[in-house]
């Protein structure tokens, strides 16, 4: 499926069948083409993301003391997480959050739940490195999250906030399947791509 975004982005999601069942794919372009991949698992846990423009890739380590998990915030309505990533580069990071269902909304015929999250992440010394809040929204049928609008703060103190909520989302035999073309926000000045697919 393509899912044009907000911020100038154009997601395509798929899946492999080497894979684990249940595990799924998202690709990200921008106006300068490919830019991120991750993978996802059936509870939505961040099994793998490489940041194609540095070229780092992150993985999910298994040893965790909360994973996040979908089906806990869809049975719930609240799923707290608090688990680790590790850099091909050797970096560790440690994620704590919570997600927490907040209503319904439909968007281009996809009826998907509304979420609130908050995300801290902290270097292995202890420091905090990001903290992000926002909104995000779930796909039930899909098992996936989407984004949404978020505000991010770094440990310098600077603060953005994006807009990667789904306009579109298209299916094979569709006009614009397939595309890399972004169509939505492409003539503001875009702050990058974070992101959650997170759950």
């Amino acid at each position: 499926m393509t899912v044009q975004q907000r911020s100038c982005t154009v997601a395509q999601h798929y899946r492999c069948a080497a894979d684990a069942p249940g595990d799924q794919w998202v690709a990200y372009f921008t106006q300068d083409g490919l830019v991120s991949q991750s993978r996802i698992d059936a509870e939505t846990r961040w099994m793998e993301s490489t940041d194609l423009v540095s070229g780092i890739t992150d993985r999910l380590d298994e040893d965790a003391r909360d994973h996040a998990s979908l089906s806990t915030l869809l049975k719930t309505g609240s799923d707290d997480f608090d688990f680790w990533t590790q850099s091909d580069t050797g970096e560790r990071l440690r994620h704590i959050g919570r997600d927490d269902l907040t209503g319904t909304v439909e968007i281009d015929g996809e009826t998907l739940d509304t979420t609130r999250f908050t995300l801290r992440t902290f270097a292995e010394t202890g420091e905090l490195l990001i903290e992000r809040s926002g909104t995000q929204f779930v796909s039930r049928s899909l098992g996936r999250f989407f984004g949404g609008i978020e505000t991010s703060t770094d440990w310098t103190g600077e603060t953005q906030e994006t807009d990667d909520s789904p306009m579109r989302f298209i299916r094979p035999g569709e006009p614009g399947f397939g595309s890399t073309t972004p169509d939505h926000d492409c003539n503001m000045q875009m702050v990058g791509l974070t992101l959650r697919t997170p759950a």
